[in-house]
Order: C-alpha cells, then structure tokens, then sequence
C-alpha cells in the first residue's frame, strides 16, 4: 500500500490549499480514509474523514465549514478555504482496512497505513 500526499505549501492568512492524496496498491473503495494533521510541538490530531462510499464524511470542529474532505477514483482530497495561523501543521492521509461502507473513522488507532506528509504553512 502506497499513500502519496501532496498541495502543501506557504499561503497567507484567508487563502485557500487543496490537498490530495493518491492510493496506489488495488481497490481504493475497500478503504475508509481520513486527514490528520500535526503541529510542532503537538500531538496529531484529527481533521476529517470520509467513508468508503463517500457519501458519509466527519469533520474536525476547528476546520468544520472551512474544510472538505472528498474522494474519487484513487484520489482523496482536502479542500481548505479560509486558512488560518492556527492551520499550520503537516498534514497526513490515511487508510483504514476493515471498515463498512458507511463508517467514518476518527481516531489515529483506526488507520493502518499513512502517507508521508505534506506541509502547509499559514501566515498571519
């Protein structure tokens, strides 16, 4: 299983990134994914994550309504509008094996394999 992340980069305060994360390795539909991003000095922490349908997605309250998780084919994407400082962080996806077609994983311990991370850097 390969996860690969990228669409990070350095924004001012307001802009908007869209990240993605390719799965190369088989049937992407097997698998719940989800975002998780971690800053300096901090613990990783959960962002959004959406079902294996895609019909059924959870986000973080710190990002809800700012930020949309999506998927299609072998892509998942976060779509992050309005950024804030309080954004940066390295942003990592992941995959979930196991999951029912409607559920929605929100804890780190759910997802088995995790691409490298991409980092996103807003200033104020």
């Amino acid at each position: 299983v390969q996860l690969q992340a990228s669409g990070g980069g350095l924004v001012q305060a307001r802009a908007s990134l869209r990240l993605s994360c390719v799965y190369y390795g088989g049937t992407f539909e097997y698998y719940a994914m989800g975002w998780f991003r971690q800053a300096p000095g901090k613990e990783r922490e959960f962002v959004a994550a959406i079902s294996r349908s895609g019909r059924r997605i959870y986000t973080a309250d710190s990002v809800k309504g700012r930020f949309i998780i999506s998927r299609y084919r072998n892509t998942m994407t976060l779509q992050m509008n309005s950024l804030k400082p309080e954004d940066t962080a390295a942003y990592f996806c992941a995959l979930g094996r196991g999951a029912g077609w409607e559920e929605v994983r929100t804890k780190e311990s759910q997802y088995a394999d995790w691409g490298q991370g991409t980092q996103v850097t807003v200033s104020s």
